[in-house]
């Protein structure tokens, strides 16, 4: 999801819900602590100079149980982090502490955020040895000389 697609999203909402994969919800006090542009500049195993963007979310818990954010207030975050960072429309990434602190991409149900698990690659597969996937093929779907085949109950195998 990018920053344009939940800032069209929060004004339709009665309030602000994200859900981790598992079905697990972040409780309803948490805070918005961080809006920001990371880039990273990285070189992958094969050689190739690569730069990623990325607004970075900050999902925080505290102690304060009657704390609830209130769509507008995201959106006025937002918007003061675009003003005064210069942030662009990029994908966003939460970052959200539960046994560690966690990356996530971000997904809209249709009534809540969801917190998408990410996962690692190589980006560069053909320079680290990497044999490339077997094509799956049903055995059935093989085209064969079916005179040299044996049928079911013909002694032949």
């Amino acid at each position: 999801m990018t920053l344009e697609q939940i800032k069209e999203i929060l004004p339709t909402l009665d309030h602000v819900e994200f859900e981790l994969e598992n079905g697990q919800f972040v409780p309803e006090h948490f805070h918005v602590t961080e809006i920001g542009m990371v880039t990273k500049n990285f070189i992958d195993c094969g050689g190739t100079i690569r730069k990623e963007e990325k607004v970075n979310f900050q999902l925080w818990n505290a102690d304060d149980d009657e704390h609830r954010l209130k769509p507008g207030k995201l959106l006025h975050i937002i918007h003061l982090s675009e003003e005064k960072l210069g942030i662009g429309n990029f994908e966003i990434e939460v970052e959200y502490q539960d046994t560690t602190i966690g990356k996530y991409d971000l997904e809209f149900n249709g009534k809540h955020f969801v917190l998408k698990n990410k996962l690692t690659a190589c980006l560069a597969q053909d320079a680290c040895g990497i044999p490339p996937q077997k094509q799956k093929v049903n055995l059935s779907e093989l085209s064969g000389n079916k005179q040299n085949s044996c049928s079911p109950n013909s002694g032949c195998c």
